[in-house]
C-alpha cells in the first residue's frame, strides 16, 4: 500500500498552525530546516522514520497523529482531524458540534443512505 504523503503533509501543517507555529520554529524544535518542512508540508519531499518522529515529537502529538489516513484498515479514520477541529472549542461548543454529527449518522442510517469513500 502507497503511504500518502500529501496527507502526512497537511497533517503536519495543520497540527503546525493550531498551535501556532511558523515552519521556522517546528524547523528549530524538530532539528529539520525550514524549507525540508515547507517541501513535506506540500508532498515535495517524502520524510523518513527519523524526520518524522522528531516532528512529532516537536509538535507533543504521537506517530499516529501524523500518520491517520495512511492505513486502510485502521478503526480510527479522523480522530485526529475531529480533534483538531474541536480545539479551542467551548464546552458548549464541542456538545453541539456532537449533536450535529450524531444526527448526521442517525440520519445516514435511517434512511439507508449510501455514501460512498
Amino acid at each position: 500500500m502507497p503511504v500518502n504523503y500529501a496527507l502526512i503533509g497537511a497533517r503536519i501543517k495543520e497540527l503546525r498552525l493550531v498551535q501556532g507555529l511558523s515552519q521556522e520554529e517546528l524547523a528549530a524544535f524538530s532539528g529539520l530546516s525550514s524549507v525540508y518542512i515547507s517541501n513535506i508540508e506540500r508532498a515535495r519531499k517524502h520524510p523518513g522514520l527519523e524526520s518524522l518522529l522528531s516532528i512529532a515529537d516537536a509538535l507533543g502529538v504521537t506517530m499516529d497523529d501524523l500518520l491517520t489516513g495512511n492505513q486502510t484498515a485502521a478503526n480510527t479514520d479522523y480522530q485526529t482531524d475531529i480533534s483538531l477541529l474541536l480545539y479551542g472549542c467551548s464546552a458548549a461548543e464541542k456538545r453541539f458540534l456532537f449533536e450535529i454529527l450524531k444526527s448526521a449518522k442517525n440520519a445516514i442510517r435511517i434512511n439507508g443512505w449510501s455514501i460512498r469513500p
